[in-house]
């Protein structure tokens, strides 16, 4: 059991059967009346997100959330197969789940995967990845102005802005958190 005055960014509890992540929390104590914990926080599963303020004192079960590192094998459609590199035991993933690390993610690859009572509800991509460029238009010369960028599609399917040199069958770094280029591999 955690309270509500041991809040903390980052620290997960249960309401009403579901996990939660605070987000930012504030300890008020007014001149007239009882303290209180002002609490910004996310649900977990669905994404929603609320404010409000509880009694220091209230108690609410601590959620645990298991994070694993696990291969990305392939794809039948709807399903996503991920298997874990120590025991070998694959699992799939719904598209829900995996919609924003897919477009970074190719076959062999590794994610982090986080379970809520041994329920997968997240995968992240790696921070960094370095792709190829399979199809990109073909840079105009002399067009130089500054920051001038072209659509890029990688191999994995994800369309990028890169700058213009950027020439097909190039690999690129790319911050999967923001999808942005980030320069030429090396």
């Amino acid at each position: 059991m955690i309270t509500a005055g041991d809040f903390r960014k980052g620290v997960t509890f249960e309401i009403n059967g579901e996990p939660h992540v605070v987000l930012d929390f504030q300890h008020v104590k007014p001149g007239k009346g009882a303290a209180f914990v002002r609490t910004k926080y996310r649900n977990i599963l669905t994404g929603a997100t609320r404010e409000e303020a509880f009694n220091p004192s209230d108690k609410f079960p601590k959620a645990h959330i298991e994070t694993k590192v696990m291969q990305y094998l392939y794809n039948d459609g709807e399903l996503y197969y991920f298997m874990d590199m120590e025991s070998f035991e694959q699992i799939p993933i719904g598209s829900d789940k995996v919609e924003d690390a897919i477009k970074y993610l190719r076959e062999n690859d590794e994610a982090t995967i986080k379970f809520y009572k041994n329920n997968p509800f997240l995968v992240e991509a790696p921070n960094f990845v370095d792709l190829e460029v399979i199809d990109t238009e073909p840079g105009v010369k002399g067009d130089t102005a500054t920051n001038v960028t072209k659509a890029a599609t990688v191999e994995t399917g994800a369309i990028i802005q890169v700058p213009i040199f950027i020439e097909t069958g190039e690999k690129i770094q790319i911050d999967t958190r923001s999808g942005e280029y980030l320069g030429r591999s090396k």
